[in-house]
């Protein structure tokens, strides 16, 4: 049997001490999530992180860290998942663009916001990033190789 991991990717942005959410229609209710999303064929991950991020938020993102490499089994879906999280800035926002199918808006949550509300997530990855944010952990984007 030949298995594969999900692979997706995630910003954790904060500023002004809020963290940059997404509130997203899903199979089990109105969730949330960091913007997030799968990685697409010959993208690399800083790429798909930019991307992802301007599609469901309305942010220009700019990486400039790892935060994280998360593997995660979710029971809902029987799917594993792993996670390419990342810290950095925002260039620009832009309020009028439109959000990508499901994506009800963005919105900055304190970490306090967002650990009353775990039961809204829609993974346990989402406070495990803001955690690790908050801890302090970073790892430079030279780790990546991206060939091609």
């Amino acid at each position: 049997m030949i298995w594969k991991p999900n692979v997706t990717v995630a910003a954790v942005i904060e500023r002004d001490g809020k963290f940059l959410l997404v509130e997203e229609h899903t199979s089990q209710g109105l969730l949330l999530n960091q913007p997030a999303g799968h990685l697409e064929f010959n993208e690399s991950l800083l790429a798909a992180v930019a991307r992802e991020t301007l599609e469901e938020s309305a942010y220009t993102f700019e990486p400039q860290h790892i935060l994280g490499i998360y593997r995660w089994h979710a029971p809902a879906s029987d799917t594993t998942y792993l996670r390419f999280a990342f810290t950095g800035c925002i260039l620009a926002h832009d309020p009028e663009r439109t959000l990508d199918d499901g994506i009800v808006r963005a919105i900055w949550m304190s970490p306090d916001e967002i650990r009353a509300c775990t039961q809204r997530h829609r993974s346990p990855l989402i406070l495990r990033c803001v955690e690790d944010y908050l801890a302090g952990k970073r790892y430079p984007l030279e780790l990546l190789v991206h060939y091609g």
